[in-house]
């Protein structure tokens, strides 16, 4: 019977790993055990900040909707409620870009939602 060498396989596994690894400090970027545990924390924290980062730019959007409401004189959810009233469908980031880039058609927006 033939043998079996398996190290190929096992050098790709590692070596693929240490590639993601490249850049941790110490034993972390170049001992596999090391590495492994080090990049399964590191992409649980990833992941983490992914989702936090999706709930800090839907503030960053509601706040700059709240001063441009203000500078329109009127409130962050009076505008929400006015909008959803009218039947506008425009998300935060949306109506956070009209606010930052074309306050003539955010004030627009405000007078519809005013007047619904």
């Amino acid at each position: 019977m033939t043998r079996i060498k398996r190290g190929t396989v096992t050098k790709k596994r590692h070596s693929r790993l240490l590639k993601k690894t490249k850049g941790f400090w110490g034993q972390r970027s170049n001992v596999f055990q090391r590495a492994k545990e080090t990049l399964m924390r590191a992409m649980a924290f990833a992941f983490t900040g992914r989702k936090l980062r999706k709930r800090d730019m839907r503030s960053l959007f509601i706040m700059r909707i709240k001063a441009a409401a203000e500078r329109n004189g009127t409130k962050y959810n009076t505008l929400i409620h006015g909008l959803h009233k009218a039947d506008i469908q425009l998300n935060r980031k949306m109506l956070s870009q009209l606010a930052v880039y074309d306050p003539q058609i955010f004030a627009k927006l405000v007078a519809m939602a005013q007047a619904a």
